[in-house]
Formats: structure tokens, sequence, C-alpha cells
């Protein structure tokens, strides 16, 4: 009898243990927003165990489909074949939208340069416009450095749909896995270009305007900004929402005042209560 008791009660530990685990991987760009709610999460319950990663949408999706995490970020809406396969599966992803962003267009701040077209983007970015003098007479006839997030990245989804219509990028584009590592680069670059979530921008690289219209929250908000999109958590409900349970307390926490204001803190645009 107590070797049966034993075991329940280790059985049951080994419940709450895992039940306290939560994993999150996904968006790059959400990124900083998830590490701002853990840290403030950890503060009130310091026992809570979260994994964070950051390779790209696609990666947190991929990760969701195979069991392999909690919650996939995605800086992008799930692609036909991923609703196909989640039908195929008899699984059911509900989409959260938790903040809003602009994808920034940043070049680096010497660059005479304040504006730019979508025609423009899709230009140098599909390689018919190699040289800024070919942007525009006043540029320096130099080559342009072109730097992109690779294909996993949610990013890179939504500028291909919005900016390059379908079109491919030219394969002298720089295709690189971190947000951080395309502003490093720009940055020191005088020359080069690329496009990243409005959160990650600093003062080391300049923001342009795209149709004579900044990425300002408003703008955002009201989409007037032509990149614009919205940023998504995606939980797996097929067997039921999430009533109770770290994942629930992490959703909740998110979408609350507190979360929605370091969604802002993070340099996004809050999804609620503004």
């Amino acid at each position: 009898m107590k070797k049966v008791l034993l075991v329940i009660v280790l059985m049951s530990i080994m419940v709450i243990s895992f039940s306290a685990k939560l994993v999150i991987k996904g968006s790059n760009t959400i990124f900083p927003i998830a590490q701002l709610w853990i840290e403030e999460l950890k503060k009130e319950k310091p026992d809570l165990e979260i994994t964070l990663e950051g390779a790209g949408s696609s990666t947190g999706i991929a990760a969701l489909f195979n069991g392999t995490t909690d919650i996939a970020n995605a800086s992008r809406f799930l692609k036909e074949k991923e609703i196909k396969k989640m039908n195929e599966e008899g699984k059911y992803f509900a989409p959260i939208v938790i903040a809003y962003d602009g994808i920034a267009i940043i070049v680096n701040p010497k660059l005479g340069i304040n504006d730019i077209s979508l025609e423009t983007l899709k230009g140098i970015y599909t390689g018919k416009l190699r040289t800024w003098n070919q942007v525009s007479p006043n540029l320096p006839k130099k080559r342009i450095v072109i730097y992109s997030r690779n294909t996993a990245s949610g990013t890179f989804e939504t500028f291909e749909k919005k900016v390059l219509k379908e079109a491919r990028m030219a394969p002298t584009v720089k295709m690189v896995e971190s947000t951080q590592f395309e502003i490093d680069q720009v940055a020191r670059n005088p020359y080069a270009i690329a496009y990243v979530g409005v959160g990650y921008v600093n003062n080391s690289v300049k923001v342009l305007k795209v149709e004579g219209v900044e990425p300002t929250k408003l703008n955002v908000l009201k989409a007037t900004y032509p990149i614009s999109r919205p940023l998504y958590m995606f939980i797996d409900v097929s067997n039921g929402w999430p009533e109770t349970g770290i994942i629930k307390e992490y959703i909740t926490f998110g979408l609350s005042k507190k979360g929605q204001e370091l969604a802002e803190k993070a340099g996004y645009i809050a999804a609620y209560g503004f």
C-alpha cells in the first residue's frame, strides 16, 4: 500500500512539474515582447520554468505541429498550406493578436534619403536597381548592399507579400537569421538597406518613410503605413481552450494592461486598451 501511495505522490509531482513548464518558439520579431513578459512574470513567480526561442515564425509553427512547443509566436498569419495541414491532422491552432508592428525600412544615417516608394523597394530587392544613384541622381553611385531576414521569418513573408508582390528576391540579397544583425550591418555600412520590425529600431540607423508615411503608432493602427501587420501567438486548442495552467496564465498576462504596456516598451503597438 505504501508503495502504491509513493508512486501516486511521485506521479503527482511529475505532473505538477510538467505543467509548470512553458516552451515558446517562433518569431524573432516578437522575441523582445516575450522576453519582457517572462521577466515580469518571474518577478511574481520565480519558480516558473519558461524557455524562449526566436528562430522565426515558420520554425515556431512547425514546432506547434510536432508538439515541441506550447506557444508559437508568429509575425504573420498561417499560410494556406499550414491551414490545410492543420485540417488534415484534425488540429486547430487558435490565433491571438498580441500587438501591431510596422516593418521599418532602415538605412545608414549618412545616406541622403528620407523617403522611399514601394516600387523602388521592389526594384532594389529584385535586383532591378543596383546602385543608389539609380534610386535618385542625388545619391552616390555606390552599390546597394541589401539585407533581408531569411525565409523562416514572418517578417520576410510579410515583406514578400506586401512589397515584392510574390516577385523573387535577387540572389545578391544577403539573407540573415537575426534582426539585430541587420541593424548592426546597416549602422556600419553607409550604402546598406534592410527591413526590420519597428520594435528593434535604434538611433544607429535611419527609418525611411514609405510612400510618404512614417511607421508611427497611429499610422500602423490605421494601416495607412503600407507595411503594417498584426503580431500573433498561436496555441493548439484541438483538445479545448486552456482553462487553467501556465499557458493560460501567460496569455492572460500578455493581454493585460501591464502586458500590453510591455509590448509598447518593446517598441511595438499595443493591440488592446488604447
